[in-house]
């Protein structure tokens, strides 16, 4: 897909801000091209507005990427990044400060994101739709958090 074929600023953003217009790995590069918005606007933000940010992005990205799918014709797309970016916020939730927590967080976040284990898999093939495309990145962010935090709390 061109960038010329992102017709409006829901494909833009669905694509993160053509992030995911890499031919290759663009969900790896989706990731990547979140974290610096986490690290300039996200991450000194108090925990319930961060909280609430994550409602607000995933329920946006439901709209955002089950839009761009049906536009393109083409369930989650690999050019639809906006879930990796909520996923990866999700994982940053509370992350400690020093940037080998990042690298931490990106790390576990692909992990999960890539491997797909149970129930990961299961909703990525069961659930249509924006709910579908977001549900595997939201969980993946999860289980990716749960890993940070056990890590943290254990080596900090």
């Amino acid at each position: 897909m061109a960038a010329a074929q992102l017709t409006s600023w829901q494909h833009w953003l669905a694509f993160g801000l053509g992030s995911g217009l890499a031919r290759k790995a663009p969900g790896t590069w989706g990731t990547l091209a979140a974290i610096p918005v986490w690290w300039l606007a996200l991450q000194h933000l108090p925990l319930l507005p961060y909280l609430l940010m994550l409602l607000l992005t995933s329920l946006v990205g439901i709209y955002l990427c089950g839009k761009t799918a049906d536009d393109l014709g083409v369930h989650d797309h690999p050019g639809i990044v906006w879930d990796e970016w909520v996923g990866i916020w999700i994982t940053c939730l509370l992350l400690p400060d020093g940037w080998y927590w990042i690298v931490a967080a990106f790390a576990a976040f692909r992990f999960f994101d890539i491997l797909k284990p149970w129930p990961i898999r299961w909703l990525d093939q069961h659930v249509e739709g924006g709910l579908g495309i977001m549900i595997d990145d939201i969980l993946a962010g999860i289980m990716a958090l749960i890993v940070v935090q056990l890590a943290a709390f254990w080596l900090v």
